[in-house]
């Protein structure tokens, strides 16, 4: 036999030889796994941004006599109960003289729909200064027979 012939004759040593080809299925699923996380989150993040909260339901609780109800009207003033604060600085005094007792309080934040956030998040801040650790935010139940 001459060579051509025995190298043409060879079966199972050709199985043996090495495949130099990329195999892509693992990389086309990543991408697939990635486009569906992609989707999925776009609609979120597109929703996410329109902000008009103060019209919730939630579930009326009776407010402890211990909670410290705060009230931010339309202008950007502060009120304990319905009196006015005078300062940032007198608030978070008596926050800090109220966090002190047992059982620690819960404030209550009551922001008007017109107000800016900046002043209720100024509210926020003077009770963590304070060390109270719980905060609720009130809302308005919407008419009935809304959506």
């Amino acid at each position: 036999m001459s060579p051509q012939t025995r190298t043409r004759l060879r079966g199972p040593e050709d199985e043996d030889a090495v495949i130099a080809a990329i195999n892509t299925t693992p990389l086309v699923d990543v991408m697939l796994v990635l486009l569906i996380i992609f989707l999925i989150t776009i609609p979120v993040a597109v929703t996410a941004v329109p902000v008009n909260l103060p019209k919730e339901r939630v579930e009326v609780r009776e407010t402890k006599p211990e909670n410290i109800i705060l009230s931010v009207d339309a202008a950007g003033g502060i009120f304990w109960n319905e009196r006015r604060v005078a300062s940032e600085a007198a608030l978070v005094e008596q926050l800090k003289a109220r966090a002190a007792a047992q059982p620690a309080p819960e404030v209550q934040i009551r922001g008007d729909l017109a107000s800016r956030y900046e002043p209720v998040g100024r509210v926020v801040l003077a009770c963590q200064r304070a060390g109270i650790l719980k905060i609720a935010f009130i809302t308005e139940p919407p008419p009935r027979g809304a959506p």
